[in-house]
């Protein structure tokens, strides 16, 4: 069993102290780190919580899922690793994405093959391709 728990449904009051409180009754934490939204930097209500050992670990879920923190109540589970996002054709490529990006592509509303506002179509959505008319 890993060392590294998934703590959910935290209330946004509970502080970093509060969790390491409650998950010292089970044994040592080395670490906490508590999930916020890269954008915004708001809490999403849950976190990882690392133990000093796999039988730790085992202990906290058995005994804190489902205990009550900050009025709310808890759910601890193993964590499991994080998978690799796998890149969609055209992502990454600026804020409204590139060919086949989130709001954009080929006839999208605000993409294009590459910039904010470029490529195959622009913001209009007209072609930009020479020697076609409308």
């Amino acid at each position: 069993m890993a060392k590294e728990l998934y703590v959910g449904s935290i209330s946004p009051k509970a502080t970093e102290e509060d969790i390491r409180k409650l998950f010292s009754v089970v044994g040592t934490v080395t670490s906490i780190h508590l999930i916020t939204d890269p954008e915004t930097g708001q809490f999403k209500e849950c976190g990882y919580v690392r133990m000093s050992s796999a039988e730790e670990t085992k202990d906290a879920i058995e005994t804190l899922d489902g205990a009550l923190l900050v009025n709310r109540v808890i759910t601890v589970s193993e964590a499991r690793p994080q998978q690799q996002k796998t890149r969609k054709f055209g992502a990454g490529r600026g804020k409204f994405g590139g060919a086949g990006g989130k709001s954009g592509g080929f006839g999208g509303k605000a993409g294009g093959a590459g910039g904010k506002f470029g490529g195959a179509r622009g913001k209009s959505g007209q072609e930009s391709r020479p020697g076609k008319k409308r």
